[in-house]
């Protein structure tokens, strides 16, 4: 490994998306980017992530510039997370981001939380959230209580329009943002671009397959059965007032999430004209908009809209200049 420290600056990260994803997209990613037409089957960059993909070893984590941030982040996790960070919670980053670009519906399914993860041997559930970059529909929530039974039967027939009409259904506009929390079943139509951020791990039980490049009935249950994967859905009916609460119209106040979402990750609007001081911290920029410089006593890193930058707490106080506009994501704040 090269020596740790001269990581601790900013860094532009380059596209991470793994191949041959169950669900077709990638095109919007490179749109967004600037870079050439993606591969079929790359919804997804994994952005800074120490996190791999599900039964994977390697694939999924970050590479920076030669070396795999999760080792770097081992080797000096003061200068990237910073002191506070690390009494609370060790070397865990605590934060996955990704782009996604929904190049078809995407699957009704839902995440465990904490508790159940822990119980098959996971360090996290996977609560989440949606910053729209790209507008159009998500489906949020059971409308009705739906029992164990029901819910079984659903899965085991591949009933894909009950499944949906079973789901509070969401105009969602660019900037807008949603929380998801674990247990909660989703979905997100074609032709939506969003960044994510989640609990780091990749933990999906599927509720739908029909259609979709994957065998769910061998694996869409995290290897554990549907018999005891199905326990982690919340079954529970929501009230329309429930599933807005979750949802954070387009505003241009600092804090782009609900405070529900605090607990887990943090995302902060920044522009180089209304918010251009970002405070010291490990985060993951999203450049959403126009040009410029990242600047800091590390330097200046030349910028523009579609660029990823992973962000060490060592690097201190960071400021946006030109036109440049975009996400600064974070860990949830230590207590």
């Amino acid at each position: 490994m090269n020596n740790a420290f001269m990581h601790l600056r900013p860094i532009a990260l380059p596209a991470n998306q793994p191949s041959a994803r169950f669900y077709r997209g990638g095109e919007r990613i490179a749109r967004f980017r600037g870079l050439p037409a993606a591969e079929p089957h790359t919804p997804e960059d994994w952005v800074a992530s120490t996190t791999a993909l599900f039964g994977e070893t390697r694939t999924g984590l970050t590479t920076v510039e030669g070396d795999v941030l999760r080792d770097l982040v081992e080797a000096d996790p003061v200068g990237w997370l910073g002191a506070a960070h690390v009494a609370a919670f060790g070397t865990d980053t605590r934060l996955l981001v990704k782009l996604l670009d929904a190049g078809q519906r995407l699957p009704v399914h839902a995440h465990p939380d904490d508790a159940f993860a822990g119980r098959i041997g996971h360090g996290h559930g996977k609560t989440e959230a949606w910053f729209i970059l790209e507008p159009g529909t998500v489906h949020l929530g059971f409308v009705r209580d739906v029992s164990r039974e029901e819910l079984e039967r659903l899965v085991d027939e591949q009933d894909t329009r009950r499944l949906l009409d079973l789901l509070h259904t969401r105009r969602v506009e660019a900037g807008d943002t949603v929380l998801v929390p674990a247990g909660l079943p989703h979905a997100i139509d074609d032709g939506v671009l969003l960044v994510e951020v989640q609990q780091p791990e990749d933990l999906s039980i599927l509720l739908e397959w029909r259609g979709f490049a994957i065998d769910g009935r061998a694996d869409g249950h995290l290897g554990i059965g549907f018999e005891a994967a199905l326990d982690a859905i919340d079954r529970r009916g929501r009230t329309d007032a429930e599933i807005d609460a979750l949802i954070e119209p387009r505003s241009a106040t600092e804090q782009a999430l609900v405070p529900a979402a605090d607990p887990f990750f943090r995302i902060e609007r920044a522009s180089a004209v209304q918010r251009p001081r970002i405070s010291a911290g490990f985060a993951v920029l999203v450049v959403t908009d126009g040009a410029g410089t990242l600047r800091s006593a590390a330097g200046e890193l030349p910028l523009r809209a579609g660029a990823t930058v992973v962000v060490p707490h060592a690097a201190g106080d960071q400021l946006l200049t030109g036109t440049l506009s975009g996400l600064v994501c974070r860990p949830p704040a230590p207590a």
